[in-house]
């Protein structure tokens, strides 16, 4: 076999970057978000289970500056992972294959994930539920 000095594969310097590949990419980064976030889930059930003092520590760190970033990233992840997956569906029943279908539903996964997280929060900070 001749040395070609040369990759055997693609490497990710050779490909152009596209929303397509981009939502793939995060697709996957959310799942591994959500799978981390469930641990605040987590955190926030065993105390609330274990009396009003640890609850309030849990609601102090949630409502810190630095937990509300997580909170919110969380909510996104939540909301495009869910977008995202419907827009999978729809691809595995054999629609939205054409290029320029596959670009717009990836954008609009995007800027649908935003604009549910956007009102989510609007409506948790407008009655009060991140006090």
């Amino acid at each position: 076999m001749a040395n070609t000095q040369r990759p055997l594969s693609p490497h990710l310097q050779i490909y152009k970057w596209q929303v397509q590949m981009v939502s793939s990419i995060v697709h996957r980064a959310t799942g591994i978000a959500l799978a981390v976030g469930t641990l605040v889930v987590l955190w926030a059930l065993l105390s609330l289970a274990s009396g009003e003092a640890a609850f309030t520590q849990f609601k102090t760190c949630m409502g810190s500056p630095l937990g509300l970033v997580l909170l919110v990233g969380w909510t996104w992840a939540l909301f495009y992972h869910l977008c995202n997956g419907i827009r999978h569906l729809l691809q595995d029943a054999g629609m939205g294959y054409q290029i320029a279908q596959f670009v717009r539903s990836s954008w609009s996964a995007i800027i649908l994930s935003v604009v549910l997280t956007a009102a989510v929060w609007a409506y948790a900070l407008t009655v009060g539920g991140a006090a």
